[in-house]
């Protein structure tokens, strides 16, 4: 009877096509509630596990680098030899030898669950974005779910709860200064993220990643961020409400290590801070991929030649067009970190709720208007109005922010 309800329960995680459904096919031992987790375990945990690991002690490299460039400096150079790739390296090594200390006056329990948490969030969200095109009848991705954007929208949310706890379980006031931060601005971008994300999924007519990936093939004009002009202000509000959610300057006030020491992880050491540092940077691969499938056209390099190149050609090229579109996401936040400013937390709350959320409605309005004008048909005249609108808009929000914010330096945080 347990089973039975177990299997009821897990059908809707179950019901799709990805690496782990295809090592259950082919494994010749079928399908079992209780062989699921195994097929789950191994397409899944185990090399995106390995992929995060990798990524975060690039991402931190090139943090390091873009930053030192940007300041005219030459960043990490010795370590390792070329330009000091092993440094990050050396650091982890260096935090894996620190002490695991735990304040005496902290909530044991709930001190320890919030990194865990935290990880658990952004690892959750790998588990259903697709990596390149399909090989044969087996997608690159561990689960296809038929509500993937749904899905990434939930456990996303997560992530926020871990730094809420961090920062209430270390009862330090700093840690639950950086705590209410986050809270406050969790309620403010979640609406507008969750509008540009409907967007998308309005456009392709599916919640699956695979499905909305599939339905900007072709030339790059079909790509959504090309294909409408109310898309590409929705592209727009994802990237500016996923700067929030990752806590990236100019959002990183549940940070603020000039204001807070560091915030609410101030009184995590060791692996534990190791495990916060990982979570950001893997959130920011991820954030990328996301804007990537949603809206970039995923793996798909926007000409039909490669796209539709024998496999042996075209998976290589699509794997490395989606891992591509993913980094430069990535530098982007990195180069918007050493060029804006913190903002106030107010000013993030009117940008949210006051100018970002009109922009979203508009946009999710604007592309159920034009779908139904337009339908599939290819809309390369499309192009020049998305870029105009595009353009825009980020002027509007951007003399918004300046207006928000003010002249006056005690303005910012």
């Amino acid at each position: 009877m347990l089973i039975l309800a177990a299997q009821n329960l897990a059908a809707p995680l179950l019901a799709s096509d990805g690496i782990s459904d295809w090592l259950r096919t082919n494994s010749g031992l079928g399908h079992h509630v209780l062989l699921d987790p195994v097929w789950i375990l191994a397409a899944a945990v185990l090399p995106v596990l390995t992929w995060i690991t990798l990524h975060g002690f690039f991402a931190i490299w090139l943090e390091r680098k873009v930053s030192a460039h940007m300041q005219c400096r030459l960043g990490p150079m010795d370590v390792g030899g070329w330009h000091g790739w092993a440094q990050t390296i050396a650091d982890g090594v260096k935090l894996l030898a620190k002490e695991d200390i735990i304040p005496r006056a902290a909530d044991v329990v709930l001190f320890v669950i919030a990194p865990i948490l935290v990880f658990a969030s952004t690892f959750g969200l790998f588990l259903v974005l697709p990596f390149g095109p399909p090989i044969g009848d087996m997608k690159l991705q561990a689960h296809d779910l038929p509500l993937g954007v749904f899905y990434l929208a939930a456990i996303s949310s997560l992530e926020a709860i871990g730094v809420i706890l961090a920062g209430w379980a270390s009862n330090n006031k700093w840690s639950l200064f950086g705590a209410m931060r986050a809270a406050t601005q969790v309620v403010s971008y979640e609406i507008p993220l969750g509008i540009a994300l409907i967007t998308a999924v309005v456009a392709a007519g599916s919640f699956s990643l695979h499905d909305i990936t599939i339905a900007q093939a072709g030339w790059f004009w079909n790509w959504y961020v090309f294909r409408s002009p109310f898309l590409a202000i929705a592209f727009l509000v994802l990237f500016v409400c996923n700067l929030a959610e990752a806590k990236r300057a100019p959002f990183d006030l549940p940070e603020a290590e000039s204001e807070l020491v560091s915030g609410f992880h101030t009184e995590y050491s060791g692996m534990r801070f190791s495990i916060f540092f990982l979570a950001e940077y893997s959130a920011m691969y991820a954030i990328g991929i996301v804007s990537a499938v949603l809206f970039l056209g995923g793996w798909y390099t926007g000409i039909p030649l490669l796209d539709n190149a024998p496999a042996a050609v075209a998976i290589p090229i699509g794997i490395a067009a989606m891992m591509g579109k993913g980094v430069a996401v990535v530098f982007v936040q990195m180069w918007l970190r050493w060029t804006l400013p913190r903002v106030r937390l107010d000013h993030i709350m009117y940008l949210c709720l006051k100018v970002l959320v009109p922009f979203a409605m508009v946009a999710l309005l604007g592309t159920a208007l034009w779908e139904m004008a337009v339908g599939d048909r290819s809309c390369y005249f499309a192009i020049p109005f998305a870029g105009a609108t595009a353009l825009v808009t980020l002027i509007a929000l951007a003399r918004l922010l300046a207006l928000t914010v003010g002249g006056r330096r005690y303005q910012y945080a």
